[in-house]
């Protein structure tokens, strides 16, 4: 185990905490699962049973109801208190409905180590979750262990670049890890392979967000529970004079009056094989990525 390596328990705690405040800030979650769901206008493909891995308070199983009315969803998320909020935002009354599934299924589990039946699913979406997990060729073979044949990957993660400022400015403090580790694209579309999927699909966007000092950052990544998780983490509190090191490092970098925070996200999508996972082989299920 490593410096880098998470502490899924802080994790878990950060994000319990923070589900009442998420909503606030999770800007760039929500713009992110947008352009999600605008590249599913160019995939043919109607799922009977999505699971939404990491699905945080439910904006994009909100998404995905919009575009697949008929799926049944399954919610996945490691914090029990994003799970109450998603259930608490859906109305009470639909579940009197006659013949209507109004109500996603939630599960509090790991994205590493997804608690279903293989290939149960026809469709995985993850938005801003895969940076959570540890060893991410075997969240892929998990990932194609549940979805079905011919069943769509589709999700998003961020690259090494994210918070590269923040990284930048404690790494004048101490030898501590400040700031989460997070792979380069190419590297994902190769564990996507090594996984087993066919057809991935990958590309990267960058957003840059402003803040007028160190203060706003840290406060915005505490209500999204984005806490340092990692192992080699600092344990003590830092002190006033090395914390204001960090303070003047990060405030070098200002532009224009601000202090920028980049964010590299990586999108990416893949087929589970045309096999059941004892290598049986079944029908090929068009489907085409041409645009309407």
């Amino acid at each position: 185990m490593d410096a880098l390596t998470i502490d899924k328990q802080r994790v878990r705690s950060s994000f319990n905490r923070a589900a009442s405040s998420y909503d606030r800030v999770a800007v760039l979650q929500r713009t992110v699962a947008e352009r999600m769901n605008e590249r599913l206008a160019f995939v043919k493909f109607q799922p009977a049973v999505i699971l939404d891995g990491g699905c945080g308070t439910g904006y994009g199983q909100a998404l995905l109801k919009a575009r697949y009315p008929a799926a049944r969803q399954i919610g996945l998320d490691i914090a029990i208190n994003m799970l109450r909020l998603t259930r608490g935002a859906q109305p009470w009354w639909k579940s009197w409905l006659p013949g209507k599934q109004s109500e996603a299924a939630l599960v509090c589990g790991d994205l590493e180590s997804l608690p279903l039946k293989p290939a149960c699913v026809d469709m995985i979406w993850s938005n801003l979750a895969l940076q959570w997990c540890n060893d991410l060729e075997a969240t892929f073979a998990d990932a194609r262990r549940v979805l079905a044949p011919n069943g769509l990957f589709m999700f998003s993660t961020f690259g090494p670049d994210t918070l590269m400022e923040l990284r930048q400015a404690f790494s004048r403090i101490d030898g501590h890890t400040h700031v989460s580790r997070f792979q380069d694209m190419h590297d994902v579309g190769d564990a996507l392979m090594r996984a087993g999927f066919a057809e991935p699909v990958m590309d990267m966007e960058r957003f840059t967000l402003t803040y007028d000092d160190v203060a706003g950052l840290m406060a915005d990544l505490k209500a999204l529970g984005a806490h340092n998780a990692t192992q080699g983490r600092r344990h003590g509190l830092v002190g006033k004079k090395t914390w204001q090191l960090m303070v003047d490092g990060y405030d070098a970098l200002r532009q224009e009056g601000k202090l920028p925070a980049t964010y590299e996200v990586v999108y990416g999508h893949a087929w589970a094989p045309n096999a059941l996972p004892d290598g049986r082989q079944v029908m090929q299920m068009p489907r085409s990525l041409a645009r309407k």
